[in-house]
């Protein structure tokens, strides 16, 4: 019999604000800790986390949501399968309802735009002093300003007016996500939470007044899981940051956390069909023909970036079916000497972090055996 574990849906309760000793924890302590040489080099790292950024949770576009609000169609719930490491999973997406300043109630579902919000509130955590992190609750999360979310995006060539960044918050503070195994193997998991939880508001008087007025949030609590497990990985966020497109921004985060034997000698291979299942950004080309032309797009961002990720175009292996049908497409992938440095450098980090927090871990157990 399968054994299920579950995590709770958040119920409305008042935003209960971190602690002092919270942004010093040693988890965000060990998150913070970026392997870079210099302060421009700190300023271009961020961090992936392996199972939440697995997740594709951000897979319907602002267009498409915006022509079924006009065709009277908006789903009720949007579920994706995909594959995270060998396991079958499902995320169902519930769009929450918000209104407008035109007094109009609309479905919301994240979108790209949410995306790279939430990116940022990850870079400000890691980055600023802003972070934090509840071991007693496995709680992790980040305070912030409007301004500063607005002056990083703009920064990295994707401005947002205030307007547009309260919106994505609301989004991904109402938006429930459902993570649920699809398969029959092992122990089965519910995940049951919003994108941000336990979020601060600033009213709407209070921004007119001050945009730099303080907010707080929590992150999701598969993502608060990262801290403790050290299943995050430092990565190069300036490149994703760069990239146009949101498929080109998938790839890069999988390759950051995938391709880890990243070198010269060793390719990586990744097929269409994968690419297609996992993202969940391809199910709007009515085309196969358009879909696969996104993906090489998406790899030429990927080689045509600075730094580099891929040092060459893939090579590309078409599987036919009957007819000459292409059945699927296997890409070969060869690595920028940049990417191999910031691999190596991402996995000797991720060896520290393990050695310091099994320190701590034995400094407490230690002192509480002198203390029986």
């Amino acid at each position: 019999m399968m054994c299920a574990e579950t995590i709770k849906t958040d119920k409305e309760k008042p935003p209960v604000p971190p602690k002092p000793k919270d942004f010093s924890s040693p988890q965000m302590n060990e998150f913070k800790k970026l392997l870079c040489n210099c302060d421009a080099e700190r300023d271009s790292l961020s961090n992936v986390l392996d199972l939440w950024d697995s997740i594709p949770r951000y897979v319907v576009s602002r267009q498409q949501q915006e022509k079924w609000r006009k065709a009277g169609t908006f789903p009720l719930l949007v579920e994706v399968p995909f594959r995270y490491r060998g396991r079958d999973l499902n995320i169902a997406i519930q769009p929450c309802a918000i209104k407008g300043r035109d007094g109009i109630v609309r479905n919301y579902l994240p979108s790209a735009n949410e995306e790279l919000v939430e990116d940022v509130l990850r870079k400000i955590a890691a980055d600023k002093d802003c972070g934090y992190y509840d071991a007693s609750e496995t709680r992790a999360g980040v305070v912030f300003t409007l301004y500063m979310v607005r002056k990083e995006l703009a920064r990295r060539g994707h401005t947002r007016s205030y307007n547009e960044i309260i919106l994505s918050l609301e989004v991904m503070a109402r938006t429930t996500v459902i993570t649920t195994t699809a398969d029959k193997k092992g122990k089965g998991f519910s995940s049951h939470s919003n994108i941000l939880t336990n979020m601060n508001r600033v009213t709407k008087d209070t921004l007119a007044e001050d945009p730099k007025a303080t907010w707080f949030a929590d992150f999701n609590r598969l993502a608060s899981r990262a801290f403790d497990d050290l299943t995050y990985r430092q990565f190069n966020y300036a490149r994703l940051m760069s990239h146009k497109t949101q498929l080109a921004r998938w790839l890069n985060k999988v390759l950051s956390l995938k391709y880890l034997n990243a070198n010269v000698l060793n390719s990586f291979e990744i097929r269409f069909s994968t690419i297609t299942r996992d993202s969940g950004l391809l199910g709007a080309y009515g085309r196969p023909r358009d879909a696969l032309a996104a993906v090489d797009d998406a790899f030429a961002e990927l080689t045509n970036c600075q730094p580099p990720l891929l040092a060459r175009t893939p090579d590309k292996q078409i599987i036919y079916g009957e007819h000459r049908k292409i059945e699927d497409v296997v890409y070969t992938l060869y690595p920028s000497r940049e990417f191999v440095a910031e691999i190596k450098a991402a996995s000797k980090r991720q060896a520290l972090a393990e050695q310091n927090l099994n320190s701590v871990d034995k400094s407490v157990d230690n002192l509480r055996g002198s203390c029986e």
